[in-house]
């Protein structure tokens, strides 16, 4: 396994949700970010999340494309989030989506670490990738 770090910036906005799941405790965000570091590029994508009436706690679940360079080789890959909140506990996972590796990144695999420290987002992504031919 190999291991990449650095910073990124995240820009969320709002989205309107569609159909029937129209309710408060309800949202649909559109993802975007830059990442520095190891790992260099842009992601974008959508966030759904949902609340509860307990203070602390609530789940969300995001797609996003990432289009970048890491460890000198470019290329797309997409990140599965899930993120469970209960009663101020995190459970975060964020894994790289079997097979979306296009590029020179195709075959790429691993798991990215989300930290917040004081209001810097940074990431910690432990990964494998095959060599090139």
């Amino acid at each position: 396994m190999h291991h990449a770090k650095g910073e990124f910036e995240v820009k969320i906005t709002p989205q309107p949700l569609g159909g029937p799941a129209e309710d408060a405790k309800l949202a649909r965000m559109s993802i975007e970010k830059e990442f520095k570091g190891d790992l260099a590029g842009t992601g974008k994508g959508q966030m759904l999340t949902a609340g509860t009436d307990t203070k602390g706690s609530a789940v969300y679940v995001a797609i996003e494309t990432v289009s970048a360079t890491l460890a000198g080789r470019k290329g797309t890959f997409a990140l599965h989030h899930r993120g469970i909140m209960t009663r101020g506990e995190p459970d975060l996972a964020v894994t790289v989506v079997p097979d979306s590796g296009t590029g020179e990144l195709v075959g790429l695999t691993g798991t990215l670490r989300i930290l917040i420290e004081e209001g810097k987002h940074r990431y910690e992504f432990e990964y494998s990738l095959p060599e090139l031919p």
